[in-house]
């Protein structure tokens, strides 16, 4: 009877979570990083600075082309005033003048050719930017996903500590009522079923935490009905952390962005250096104007119009010969943009060598820690089922029991915690090496 309850409560804890599971929307994790990617706030703020980009690439190629605008205006004069025989009257004048004119500038220092080159360099260094934010939105997701499943896990050890716990409770409680054990050893055992269900209620808790903090990551309004899908990798290689850091050199976004970031600082500064050279420019108008006085006789409307109609074409040349220093100082801020530019590669080169290597080492350490681990465990529980055989026939004390079942907990949630950690540097390692998950 004993054993039925126990294999009972086992299959109820069991049938608990895999209706929790059901009632759920469960997600992979290509689903969730997915959706982290769609909806994350830091890409969508990355997305529209690739947007202002391709305006200002836009404005670049537009300043290639003519201006032409068109005017009119209408004045009056009233008391003493110009005539249109130029002599002053005292009559009341009117003026009516239109035109339009078109500039075209025919050589601007390179400066245009130079800043559209800026605007196709720095447009490509947010592209690459984007696709770095959403590497880290991708790297964030995988963790937590992974956090999510070891709690998982540990849950389900908990819950099977309890269920032997449960299981001894009623052994002993058979046996208080049969008189072969003092009361006091059904208190010890009610008093360890109640620790291993305050560790339960614990790990419960950490899932239902893990997931809220996946459930932000998603950008999920609520946690409710949110469960993950497991993965089963097996004993996933370890790459070199010299292949990989080598490799993310040629692929990490962020590298590409920073080194993209020198391109468009040459580009500013040839930008610069456009000031020193002159600047040609075309420029043309026409225009007519209608002029009345009165007290006098004046032509009609379109006469004046045909007779007033004037036209211009001019040529412009600007050569700079001393501007303040404005040039100077131009150039040596570009200068130091690129400056700041090669530093900011070289950080990131030494972040990335230094994340690489720390990935490598905990991916390593993790999976020797595992295999160990899964040895260990082995043996552990070839020991607990050993006391367990002596407990129940009353070769072993309940504190052996105790003490062999705690050993049998610790080493478990110990090889959970190494897989997990040994699964997540792996991944880690493979994303930077070929940006894949």
């Amino acid at each position: 009877m004993m054993k039925i309850t126990s294999y009972t409560l086992a299959f109820l804890v069991a049938a608990a979570m895999g209706a929790q599971s059901s009632a759920a929307e469960v997600w992979s994790l290509d689903s969730c990083v997915n959706y982290a990617v769609a909806h994350n706030l830091t890409v969508q703020g990355s997305r529209l600075n690739i947007m202002d980009g391709e305006l200002s690439l836009t404005e670049a190629k537009s300043s290639f082309l003519p201006s032409v605008r068109g005017s009119a205006s209408e004045s009056f004069s009233f008391g003493r005033g110009l005539t249109s025989a130029n002599t002053y009257a005292d009559r009341n004048t009117s003026n009516f003048q239109w035109g339009v004119s078109l500039d075209l500038p025919l050589f601007q220092g390179t400066a245009e050719y130079h800043r559209l080159k800026v605007a196709k360099s720095n447009l490509t260094k947010l592209l690459y930017e984007y696709e770095a934010a959403k590497d880290n939105v991708t790297l964030n997701v995988v963790s937590q996903y992974l956090q999510v499943l070891y709690a998982k896990e540990v849950c389900e050890s908990y819950a099977s500590q309890l269920a032997l716990s449960t299981y001894e409770v009623e052994r002993q409680k058979a046996l208080v009522e049969a008189g072969k054990v003092p009361e006091a050893d059904l208190l010890d055992a009610e008093s360890q079923m109640a620790q291993d269900r305050l560790q339960l209620v614990t790990a419960q808790n950490d899932v239902q935490i893990a997931l809220v903090e996946l459930a932000n990551l998603l950008q999920l309004p609520s946690v409710e009905g949110l469960d993950v899908m497991p993965v089963s990798e097996g004993e996933p290689i370890i790459p070199t952390a010299e292949a990989v850091y080598n490799s993310a050199l040629i692929h990490n976004n962020s590298i590409m962005a920073s080194r993209q970031g020198i391109t468009v600082a040459e580009n500013q500064i040839s930008l610069a250096k456009a000031g020193y050279i002159p600047q040609l420019g075309f420029g043309s108008s026409v225009g007519s104007s209608y002029y009345t006085v009165s007290g006098y006789p004046n032509e009609s409307f379109g006469s004046q119009m045909r007779h007033n109609f004037s036209t211009y074409v001019g040529l412009t040349l600007s050569v700079p010969i001393f501007d303040a220093f404005s040039t100077r100082n131009s150039v040596r801020r570009a200068r130091l943009q690129k400056i700041t530019a090669e530093l900011e590669l070289d950080q990131r080169s030494t972040e990335l060598y230094k994340a690489v290597q720390l990935a490598y080492y905990q991916a390593k350490g993790a999976r020797d820690r595992y295999f160990t681990s899964q040895e260990t465990l082995q043996k552990t529980s070839a020991s607990f089922k050993a006391t367990q055989e002596k407990y129940n026939l009353g070769r072993s004390t309940p504190a052996e029991f105790e003490q062999a079942k705690n050993n049998l907990s610790r080493m478990q949630i110990s090889s959970i915690q190494a897989h997990y950690e040994y699964l997540l540097r792996h991944r880690i390692l493979v994303f930077y090496q070929n940006n894949r998950i």
